[in-house]
């Protein structure tokens, strides 16, 4: 055991290896894209396993219902870029996983599962729809893209690709987001015709090339009642008669002015009727008594009058 254990040693490359676990890559590396016009791609963890490769696509959320939108994948071959990672087994899809995936992908909506059938470019597909409380839309589908059985019996097409989406929107409908299932691509692939997970191209349409079976422009198809070409004069057409509009200019109304009241008293014009009345002669006031004055001081007498003459009759005025 000790001989073997050195062995064993001798044999090893002391290589050094990082942990086989989620990786963030770039969104233009995402095995699966949405349509033009998104949802837009948040983010992309990619998981390497044994046999294969799969990626968590986030995708832009406006919703109050507790997650994030995502696109899914998982592609599945004979081996993966970890050898060393475990390994992931071919599981059909069945209804109690997908019920147990809807449970944690969208908490606390109630869900009702499609019976309608359902294909996009890629093959048959399945979808589940509610609203939450709040009046949230939200869709999860599932599609399991693989070849037929009777293709695996070639030795080719043993390839298996897994795609879950989950979509809620606060303002968007149930067929606007069905529609994101209908738009997707795949843009990831398998080393090797033997893991292709399409299976052999469809054959062309047997109709091509063959005669009684025509091929219309549009979906209208043979029309019965034909036009009569050549046999009538085409309708004259007459030109609309143009009639000049005149266009007429309208005045702009001026509002009155206001005159202000006049401050102080009115002057007459020298031609005015009511000149005369204007002015109102004052009241009459009575003529005031004239009184003689009296003389103020001492009289002097006359000198006439001095002596015996002071007792005249003409001294005693």
């Amino acid at each position: 055991m000790a001989i073997s254990a050195m062995i064993a040693g001798c044999t090893s490359t002391g290589e050094v290896r990082q942990p086989a676990g989620p990786e963030s890559v770039e969104p233009e590396k995402a095995l699966v894209l949405p349509p033009p016009g998104g949802p837009s791609i948040v983010s992309v963890i990619e998981r390497k396993r044994g046999n294969g490769v799969e990626q968590t696509i986030s995708l832009f959320t406006s919703s109050s219902v507790p997650g994030q939108n995502f696109l899914k994948a998982q592609f599945l071959g004979a081996s993966g870029v970890n050898s060393g990672a475990s390994s992931d087994s071919y599981r059909m899809i069945r209804q109690g996983d997908i019920a147990r995936e809807m449970a944690r992908a969208v908490p606390g909506v109630p869900m009702a599962t499609s019976a309608t059938f359902l294909q996009n470019s890629y093959g048959p597909f399945g979808y589940a729809s509610g609203r939450s409380r709040a009046g949230d839309t939200c869709i999860y589908a599932w599609q399991q893209i693989r070849s037929s059985q009777s293709a695996h019996t070639q030795a080719r097409n043993f390839g298996m690709i897994q795609i879950r989406l989950r979509l809620c929107d606060a303002r968007a409908a149930e067929r606007q987001l069905l529609g994101i299932v209908y738009g997707y691509t795949v843009t990831g692939t398998f080393d090797g015709d033997i893991w292709n997970p399409y299976g052999a191209p469809p054959p062309a349409n047997p109709a091509l090339g063959q005669t009684g079976a025509p091929i219309y422009p549009d979906e209208g198809g043979y029309r019965p009642n034909t036009m009569p070409i050549g046999y009538e004069p085409a309708p004259a057409v007459r030109q609309p008669r143009t009639v000049a509009v005149r266009r007429v200019r309208t005045q702009p109304s001026y509002a009155a002015p206001v005159l202000q009241p006049p401050v102080g008293p009115r002057v007459p014009l020298p031609n005015d009727d009511i000149q005369t009345n204007a002015i109102e002669p004052p009241a009459e006031t009575p003529a005031p008594i004239q009184q003689p004055a009296r003389p103020i001081g001492v009289t002097v007498p006359s000198p006439d009058c001095i002596g015996d003459a002071a007792m005249t009759a003409a001294c005693q005025k």
